[in-house]
């Protein structure tokens, strides 16, 4: 173990020891956000904060983010504390509320005044929890990671669900005994009330050519694939290049990695025709400029299916993905709202196909998709969950 090494873990534990100081929460109502650990401002928790904002402005909103997402913060004005520091330990310790969208560490404790809303992060296709019967993730085994995931759900006073089907999954994959908030997410809320030229206008803003198709490739990370604990490795099983001959005329492509994917994409040279969205703060603007989502076992699809548009699923290693991996909650070859292409060649043929349509809506299946997981969100999922939030503050 190295200086730096020795000293972060030094660091940790007299962090560790903080959490367990008597703190008193603040008069002044103060509400914490945290989106993917501090990676992003971003997802639901931002869909709450714009809301919160909105009708109530007498509450201290506080975002947590890591060191590197500070100037992005105070470019947009927003109130944070950094991820890890003796500060974020006393502000999430005495604010009244948190909303997270992802799992905390062991070692944060929630105070007893503490009302923790997490919004989770999407419809599980692929299975979680309690349901992953071999963990292969770097740093735990199966039974410590089960017991874990339990301890953690059960810290949460509120989850939201997204549909009738998550809801039964949280409850047995999590081991979850709490309330569960069944609105939808609320980042889907602008989903359901977008309009074409707010689509026009993110367009220009991210740089995008108006007259050409939009295709998002938004792949998941393999369990078994990583640096290090926490980090996972991805490689794109196609060839840009070829991909490029093939649509670049017509075409542009984004790349959206998952937010534990460590390493980033090399683009050099496709720079005019691939574009590295991965640390773009909000995936729902990206689902509205796009005109074809490519996934594999992500569960962007279930998001990217409120808006009636064309979806294809590239699951190239399928079997090892199924069997060896994680295994899904759906039937992947009959359930899902799209065509199926299980190598390059397949991929070229139906992505000509998906970007010949631009309407899901006379498709039986898709139709049966979506009255099944989307139909719940009618685009007031953050006024929900803000009214739940002032409910709780105002007792």
């Amino acid at each position: 173990m190295n200086l730096i090494e020795l000293l972060k873990k030094i660091k940790r534990k007299i962090l560790a020891q903080m959490f367990n100081l008597n703190y008193r929460p603040y008069t002044h109502t103060t509400v914490i956000f945290e989106s993917f650990g501090g990676r992003q401002i971003s997802d639901s928790p931002l869909a709450i904060y714009k809301e919160l904002k909105k009708t109530h402005p007498e509450y201290r909103l506080i975002w947590v983010v890591n060191k590197g997402l500070a100037t992005q913060a105070e470019e947009n004005g927003y109130d944070y504390v950094i991820r890890g520091s003796f500060k974020w330990v006393r502000t999430i310790e005495k604010a009244q509320v948190w909303v997270e969208n992802a799992r905390l560490p062991q070692w944060v404790r929630k105070p007893d005044h503490v009302k923790l809303i997490q919004t989770w992060h999407g419809t599980p296709l692929k299975k979680l929890g309690l349901d992953i019967e071999n963990i292969t993730m770097p740093g735990t085994t199966t039974e410590l990671y089960h017991q874990n995931f339990v301890k953690e759900a059960n810290r949460w006073d509120v989850l939201i669900s997204p549909n009738h089907y998550s809801t039964d999954i949280f409850r047995h994959a999590f081991g979850y005994q709490n309330e569960i908030a069944e609105v939808g997410y609320p980042r889907n809320d602008k989903l359901a009330n977008s309009t074409e030229p707010q689509i026009t206008a993110l367009k220009r803003k991210m740089g995008i050519p108006l007259n050409k198709k939009v295709i998002m490739y938004a792949p998941t990370y393999r369990d078994n694939q990583f640096f290090q604990k926490g980090k996972y490795s991805f490689e794109l099983p196609f060839s840009l290049k070829e991909f490029q001959e093939r649509f670049g005329k017509d075409a542009v492509l984004l790349l959206r990695m998952h937010y534990l994917i460590a390493n980033s994409m090399d683009i050099s040279g496709f720079e005019n025709f691939a574009y590295d969205v991965s640390s773009y703060a909000d995936i729902s603007e990206l689902y509205l400029v796009s005109d074809l989502l490519i996934t594999d076992y992500s569960s962007v699809f279930f998001d990217y299916a409120y808006l009636k548009r064309p979806i294809l699923f590239y699951p190239y290693d399928y079997e090892i993905y199924k069997d060896e991996l994680r295994g899904f909650y759906l039937d992947y070859q009959k359930d899902l709202p799209g065509e199926i292409a299980y190598n390059p060649i397949e991929l070229w043929d139906k992505i000509e196909c998906g970007l010949a349509q631009s309407n899901m809506s006379i498709d039986q299946r898709f139709n049966t998709f979506y009255d099944r997981f989307c139909k719940i969100n009618t685009g007031n999922a953050s006024k929900e969950i803000v009214e739940e939030i002032s409910k709780f503050i105002s007792k």
